[in-house]
């Protein structure tokens, strides 16, 4: 192969990075010379930079794919075509064999230069309906795939396949005492780890820390709070760990844990699947997304695997409801967690893209 350049697209959130940070080793140990396409300020930047110092980074102007009114949508779409030039530019620099998008507004601009410089594009969506991104990428893409068959009725039938999920090798070399290290308890009890996403919640974070003194009662707790959002007035209190954000800690703060509350983003859960983690999902509401993560939280709670609590309906009260009818069905969920299917590996996932190279 003359050529051997992957460019790597996607961002916004830790969900439209992660699966890009789990190929990227097994790209590099092919031998192929990996860039990648993202915003100049998104999440993105700073976990590739994390993760990979030495990968190449292009940041370029992308705007925000909104679904309500803001004066910024009349100027965003210059944003986006400015973002289209310089992926342009970039893309006929590198002349890559392909580009893999993971979706998030960014990737917006990059399909579009792709296609006009002739190079495959392959995108992948996680969630069980496609996101606003991947709706707009898909009359530019090669192909696209799938983590949920039930995507595959919203998709042309000749561009798209299931794949099911992809969970990167560093999950499983996470280590249980490490991860107890990491908060410090000092009491052998059950953890609860709590994760709000890659921004937080506040709805989560309040009920959390409104029960924490009868949650520590039984229990150590780990809360991923989001980037702003630690209380100063708890960072003391024994038994109770936050954090704003983790990257290479979380496969370690995973293995310590014995129960998860968390949003419902289609890469986490299959993250905790893959562990066998029995999990409480509160998935965000209408009023804040297009209603993915509800849909995923709902097949997840119909095949046994989850138990789900709607923000809507969540209070201090509810929340410890269902944080105790996770515990009384905990033994049943890892039952059903351990006859799923397995999940594919980045290996294989690379193989898969690399079908519809150049």
């Amino acid at each position: 192969m003359t050529n051997q350049t992957i460019i790597l697209t996607g961002g916004g959130t830790a969900g439209h990075v992660s699966l890009n940070q789990a190929i990227i080793p097994s790209f590099l140990k092919k031998g192929y010379e990996v860039h990648y396409i993202g915003s100049k300020e998104g999440i993105e930047k700073e976990i590739i930079g994390q993760a990979f110092p030495d990968l190449q980074y292009h940041a370029i102007s992308s705007g925000k794919l909104r679904r309500y009114f803001s004066m910024k949508n009349f100027t965003d779409p210059f944003r986006v075509l400015a973002g289209v030039a310089q992926a342009l530019s970039i893309i006929r620099k590198l002349k890559p064999v392909a580009i893999f998008s993971k979706g998030g507004f960014v990737s917006v601009p990059v399909v579009m230069a792709a296609k006009m410089a002739g190079v495959p594009v392959i995108a992948h969506e996680s969630d069980v309906t496609p996101g606003l991104a991947n709706k707009l990428s898909l009359p530019f893409a090669s192909h696209i795939f799938t983590v949920f068959k039930q995507t595959l009725k919203h998709l042309p039938a000749e561009k798209a396949s299931c794949t099911g999920s992809i969970i990167r090798p560093a999950l499983f070399e996470g280590r249980k005492s490490t991860g107890l290290a990491l908060c410090g308890f000092k009491e052998r009890k059950e953890v609860i780890l709590i994760m709000g996403g890659s921004q937080g919640s506040k709805f989560i974070n309040d009920a959390v820390r409104a029960n924490i003194v009868q949650l520590l009662e039984n229990h150590n707790v780990i809360h991923l709070c989001g980037k702003g959002h630690i209380d100063e007035a708890l960072v003391n209190m024994p038994g109770y760990k936050q954090f704003e954000y983790v990257t290479t800690e979380l496969p370690d703060l995973l293995h310590a844990s014995d129960l998860i509350v968390s949003r419902a983003g289609s890469n986490s859960i299959f993250e905790f699947l893959a562990l066998e983690k029995p999990m409480l999902l509160i998935p965000l509401s209408l009023q804040k997304s297009r209603g993915d993560q509800i849909l995923n939280a709902k097949l997840f709670f119909e095949q046994g695997l989850a138990e789900v609590l709607q923000e809507d309906d969540l209070t201090n009260k509810t929340f410890m409801e269902a944080l105790l009818s996770l515990k009384q069905h905990k033994e049943g969920l890892i039952k059903q967690m351990r006859e799923t299917e397995s999940p594919k590996t980045p290996d294989e996932m690379v193989e898969l893209i690399l079908n519809y190279a150049k």
